[in-house]
């Protein structure tokens, strides 16, 4: 089969699309065929050897942490799915990713796919999905009636994260350019900052509940988002080399997100997607073939938008 690995980490260049062995299931795994994985900002990290701490991979390795695609052998032990099921699903950080035909994930991170959406398409969910969810909901705990500031609404996660705040019944404020303040106005924010013109400390006149923070902002950027939350409240940070502000006296936590994969919650996210309540957007669709072309947008800071990777077909 084809895939895409690299046998040593570094620039862009080191990824080479080439013929490896077809895996074979073990116990508690399935095989999926591959119709698309995406790309996410974790997988430049783990190429450029960044990440060898938290996340060790084994060289050769390919990228690829979201999947869509259709389960093609049952490893031993695996109840629940079947050949020719629809799954999407997040796959673990540290092996085989889905940049490749055929992957091997583990049983319980798959989900059935959207079905109001292609099946490729849906690969542009997991990741970003679960990490607007559960910086919300489960470090966030927002509420109906709250108020939410979501910093770096503009791109993948944000934009989820504004549907799904909109949906739960909060007041969203949301920070984006004027490239995408319309999607993001669309999706549900009550308020659009245009972060490259206006203060944000000066433009929230009433202070928010819980701050989401997905944008690289500089240290002190970061630090003064504190003052925005309410005693009480939260400030939730996805740019994990920062940690998270906090104010003590005033009872305001910092949490910095790491998300992890929960079929569970990927479920809910399929469901609000097939009743029409979140909206899945892909910027562009590329060949598995040109993946190293996206690592090296990537890197010069060209990516807009999320970007579906879809596999050779037969």
């Amino acid at each position: 089969m084809k895939a895409v690995r690299f046998h040593e980490y570094g620039e862009p260049s080191v990824l080479r699309y080439e013929d490896v062995a077809l895996p074979v299931p073990g116990a508690g795994e399935v095989r999926v065929r591959v119709a698309a994985t995406s790309f996410n900002s974790v997988d430049g990290n783990i190429r450029g050897g960044f990440m060898q701490g938290p996340i060790p991979v084994v060289l050769p390795h390919t990228p690829g942490l979201d999947v869509a695609g259709t389960v093609d052998a049952l490893g031993a032990g695996v109840d629940g799915l079947a050949v020719g099921d629809q799954v999407v699903g997040f796959l673990p950080m540290d092996k085989p990713g889905a940049a490749a035909e055929y992957v091997l994930a583990p049983a319980e991170v798959l989900t059935t796919a959207p079905t109001s959406v292609p099946l490729a398409d849906a690969a542009a969910l997991p990741v970003v999905g679960l990490t607007a969810y559960q910086a919300l909901f489960d470090h966030g705990k927002l509420t109906a009636g709250q108020r939410v500031l979501i910093n770096g609404a503009g791109g993948a996660v944000g934009g989820y994260a504004v549907q799904l705040a909109h949906n739960a019944g909060a007041y969203v404020i949301a920070t984006a350019s004027p490239r995408s303040a319309d999607a993001v106005k669309s999706g549900g924010a009550d308020e659009v900052i245009d972060h490259t013109t206006t203060d944000l400390t000066a433009a929230v006149a009433e202070q928010v509940d819980v701050v989401l923070n997905l944008a690289p902002v500089e240290p002190e950027q970061l630090a003064a988002l504190v003052t925005l939350v309410r005693p009480g409240g939260v400030v939730v940070n996805t740019t994990v080399w920062m940690p998270a502000p906090s104010d003590e006296e005033r009872g305001v936590r910092g949490i910095d997100l790491f998300v992890r994969s929960d079929a569970e919650q990927l479920a809910e996210l399929v469901a609000l997607v097939d009743r029409g309540e979140l909206r899945v957007d892909v910027a562009r669709r590329v060949p598995l073939a040109e993946l190293p072309s996206v690592h090296a947008d990537a890197a010069a800071g060209t990516v807009a938008g999320k970007v579906v990777v879809l596999a050779p077909t037969a």
